[in-house]
């Protein structure tokens, strides 16, 4: 293996520490830098991470996102910051010279998307949207399964994805100006793992149930993909639901169990009655599988991983736009 390829995390938020804790089961990754908004938080966020790593002086800690986007030795930054600020911050990254795995949602809208891809195709540096359940053992399990021919000719996708979140006003979820609702936070997951099973879609229509604070709630959409197949997904901040995903075709059908984006095992079910389960599991918290495949693109000097590419990722940020559109909920970005 050629040297680690080295990391930095602009952010120090939730979503930044789960990534840096994935990051120590990356064959091959280093933590190098960390950049916050200010010096003490990223030199709190070095510390707790150089010291369970053992390397507390390598973590460079940055007071600025200026100043991340222009540190010497990084390979690539992981943008884990709020969901407005995801194209700007990326915008930043990309202009220091620095591959970038940028959180999910990869920006607000279509528009933004567009910008950041432009740039990163322009400077020729890796750019990736961090779904990291396109990357996950259980979905590559589910895709072998369908290949396969066992369950038949897959014709249905349903997944759902919903909790009790707080319905404290002030809380990101439910602040607009912050990116908030169900369908950015969790409806982009049923989304995109349909799409990356059934491929591209010719018509998406959705309902939902908006709250006080002018984001959605509850989102309910199907979508008619290119292949004469459909897919019925559903997301919610106020349902515990089952959270799974159900393939169908003519022969069984096969399920990635609760959560399906952490599926520790997908289950087979036959129309001769018989039924089986496989284990998948993963490398320590899930983020680990798409820090991976980042460092394996940077080593084959590839812009683009060919499961998440640009234009998929731009097709999806259009479906969210026209989703958007039909429930009404649109964002000060727009």
């Amino acid at each position: 293996m050629d040297r680690p390829i080295r990391w930095g995390i602009l952010g120090t938020g939730r979503i930044a520490h789960d990534f840096a804790a994935g990051l120590r089961d990356a064959p091959g990754a280093v933590l190098a830098a960390v950049g916050s908004r200010s010096k003490e938080s990223a030199q709190a966020f070095a510390d707790e991470f150089g010291v369970q790593s053992g390397a507390k002086a390598g973590i460079a800690a940055y007071g600025s996102y200026g100043e991340l986007a222009l540190a010497p030795d990084i390979d690539i930054i992981y943008i884990g910051t709020p969901h407005p600020m995801h194209a700007e911050n990326a915008v930043l990254a990309l202009r220091g010279g620095k591959a970038v795995l940028c959180e999910k949602p990869f920006a607000m809208n279509r528009r933004e998307a567009g910008e950041m891809v432009a740039l990163a195709r322009a400077k020729n540096l890796f750019l990736m949207e961090a779904m990291w359940t396109r990357f996950m053992p259980a979905l590559a399990e589910v895709k072998r399964i369908i290949a396969s021919g066992e369950i038949g000719t897959v014709t249905q996708v349903h997944a759902d994805f919903g909790f009790s979140a707080t319905q404290d006003p002030e809380h990101r979820v439910n602040k607009l100006e912050l990116g908030g609702g169900a369908l950015l936070d969790l409806g982009i997951y049923p989304l995109s793992i349909a799409c990356a099973l059934l491929g591209k879609v010719s018509a998406v229509q959705a309902q939902a149930i908006m709250g006080e604070t002018g984001v959605d709630l509850s989102t309910a959409f199907t979508m008619k993909h290119a292949g004469g197949t459909l897919s019925v997904c559903s997301c919610s901040l106020r349902a515990r639901s089952a959270s799974e995903l159900v393939v169908s075709g003519t022969e069984g059908r096969v399920r990635m169990h609760r959560m399906f984006h952490l599926a520790t095992g997908v289950t087979v079910d036959l129309a001769d009655g018989s039924t089986r389960t496989v284990p998948t599991p993963y490398l320590g918290n899930g983020y680990t599988h798409e820090a991976i495949e980042a460092g394996r693109c940077l080593r084959e000097g590839l812009i683009e991983h060919p499961l998440m590419t640009h234009e998929e990722t731009l097709g999806l940020m259009a479906l969210l736009d026209t989703i958007r559109q039909q429930i009404g909920l649109r964002y000060p970005s727009d």
